[in-house]
């Protein structure tokens, strides 16, 4: 059993072009923001996308998908319990169609900025045109909203230079480590960026670095 400290918060609560969304983003002091105001090309500071800061951090941007902001993602997660009542099968499902649907790209390569974080339902909507790319962040800002609109508890964790979603399955038989987060066992890493990684594979390079 591998024990995990996360300076996280478990969240309680929507290929993207620029052109296609130039009317929704605007640029400050070198830096790209959205309509919420949320800086898409930055994790840290109290506008940051993650609003990481010397006291943990919130992933803010997840609330462009939830509540009254719930669209696309959030009604997919919705499908997903509806069509997979078996608990263990859904969560697997939702994995796998975010693992196979989006194909892993760096956020330079796609957008020319060193970082530049998506919002899942702009995710949701390249899935739909069969084009989705993103990076690290972005699968796990998609995998969050999927599994809370599905039923789970979920939460998001950082490591140095790497972003990935947590979901609460105890029980799993098929993670090769169960993680302990806040005194409960029971979370499973939620790596979806390697094309062949199955859910709860938890990879080397995060039971080396502090969560």
């Amino acid at each position: 059993m591998k024990r995990v400290l996360l300076a996280l918060i478990c969240l309680l609560f929507p290929a993207l072009s620029w052109q296609a969304l130039a009317q929704n983003f605007y640029r400050k002091n070198g830096e790209i923001y959205d309509s919420w105001r949320i800086c898409r090309t930055r994790p840290d500071g109290i506008d940051g996308y993650f609003q990481i800061t010397e006291k943990g951090f919130r992933p803010i941007i997840i609330s462009e998908s939830f509540g009254n902001n719930a669209s696309i993602a959030y009604r997919l997660g919705q499908e997903f319990r509806e069509k997979y009542p078996d608990f263990y099968q859904r969560a697997e499902k939702i994995y796998f169609f975010a693992r196979n649907q989006i194909r892993y790209t760096q956020d330079f390569n796609q957008f020319g900025y060193r970082e530049f974080a998506q919002n899942a339902d702009e995710i949701a909507r390249e899935i739909e045109k069969g084009r989705a790319k993103g990076d690290c962040e972005d699968y796990a800002i998609f995998l969050a909203t999927m599994y809370k609109a599905a039923g789970y508890r979920t939460a998001i964790v950082l490591i140095p230079g790497h972003t990935a979603a947590l979901v609460y399955l105890p029980g799993y038989q098929k993670a090769n480590i169960s993680l302990t987060l806040g005194g409960e066992k029971g979370w499973l890493w939620a790596e979806a960026t390697g094309r062949n990684n199955p859910l709860g594979w938890y990879p080397q390079k995060a039971m080396q670095g502090k969560a």
